[in-house]
Formats: C-alpha cells, structure tokens, sequence
C-alpha cells in the first residue's frame, strides 16, 4: 500500500500506510500499525505525535490546506 497523507479538518496530518519515522539523530521513532497521526498545530507535548491538543488551543488549518483536501 501506498503512504497517504491526509490533512484532518482543523486538526492534525493523518498517515496511512507504513512509514518510517526517525529522529534528528537517526534514531526510529516506534509508530502503532499503519495508521499515524502528526501533530500540524506545534502544540503536541509528545511531538511528532498528535496528542488532541489542536482541539484545546482552537487551531485552524491554513485556507490552502483545507482547499487542497476539498478539491
């Protein structure tokens, strides 16, 4: 399968497909299954990942990123 990444409304990116996450120094970054959540508000506390702090602080996807989803 193909990696898909898909931006949520007003929250974060969502990866499908397997992938490999690394850190800056190299290091993998363990995910769960094929389905990946990263963080797009830069609020997370355990970034990459998204932790729902997008629903707390009420980001706001950019205009073209929700225009680029909708087609």
């Amino acid at each position: 399968m193909a990696v898909k990444i898909t931006p949520t409304n007003n929250g974060p990116y969502m990866v499908e497909g397997e992938v490999e996450l690394v850190s800056p120094s190299g290091k993998p970054i363990p995910t769960k299954g094929g389905k990946t959540f990263l963080c797009r508000c830069g609020g997370s506390t355990n970034k990459p990942f998204c932790d729902g702090t997008h629903s707390k602080t009420g980001f706001q996807a950019a205009e073209a990123a929700v225009a680029a989803q909708e087609g």
